[in-house]
């Protein structure tokens, strides 16, 4: 069975904890196509990964100032999803907010953003990034070599073909955002005194 793209993916598996459980499943079982090119395929499942976040985490109110604030998805560095990432997105609110796709070279440059994808480009500022982004409400994620141990939220983790998640509670709280039980069952979860 060959890797199915994003938005099919997301429309067949539909939402909750079962969207999570056959996410993981499809994306890590023996009958998903990822040895060919496991790169691709890997970033295909995580940019679905990015948009069912706003199903299973809570930010702040005063992180949308209005109703109609969009949910800013942003990639900090370079773009490791090709075109996958918009295409997760496309035609999609989630609780009536639609969804806008930035890219940022520098972490001076992020004004709003929810979700901060920091791409492995990033990895020696991972440090400074992180302090430059202390006390807002962004949910980042990566998936660099300790990315949730050096301080980001969500970590990325590919393994014989299977993403998992490992997630940073001391970071999550940091940045003020609850992360539903559903999303932190399946997940290794460390904390930054673990570090």
């Amino acid at each position: 069975m060959a890797l199915l793209k994003p938005p099919l993916l997301r429309r067949r598996i539909g939402g909750g904890c079962i969207w999570l459980a056959l996410v993981m499943g499809l994306a890590t079982s023996g009958q998903t196509s990822v040895a060919a090119d496991p790169a691709p395929a890997a970033y295909q499942v995580e940019a679905v990964f990015l948009f069912n976040f706003t199903q299973f985490i809570e930010w702040p109110a005063a992180s949308f100032p209005a109703p109609a604030t969009p949910f800013v998805i942003g990639v900090l560095g370079q773009n490791p999803f090709g075109g996958a990432l918009e295409e997760a997105v496309r035609g999609e609110v989630a609780n009536g907010r639609p969804f806008v796709i930035r890219y940022f070279r520098r972490v001076e440059d992020i004004d709003t953003c929810h979700i901060l994808f920091i791409s492995r480009s990033e990895t020696n500022r991972l440090r400074s990034i992180f302090s430059q982004l202390q006390g807002r409400n962004i949910l980042t994620v990566g998936d660099a070599n300790q990315f949730a141990e050096r301080g980001g939220v969500v970590c990325f983790v590919v393994r014989n073909q299977r993403v998992g998640l490992k997630i940073n509670l001391s970071a999550a709280r940091e940045a003020q955002l609850t992360i539903s039980s559903k999303l932190l069952r399946p997940a290794e979860i460390i904390n930054a005194e673990d570090r």
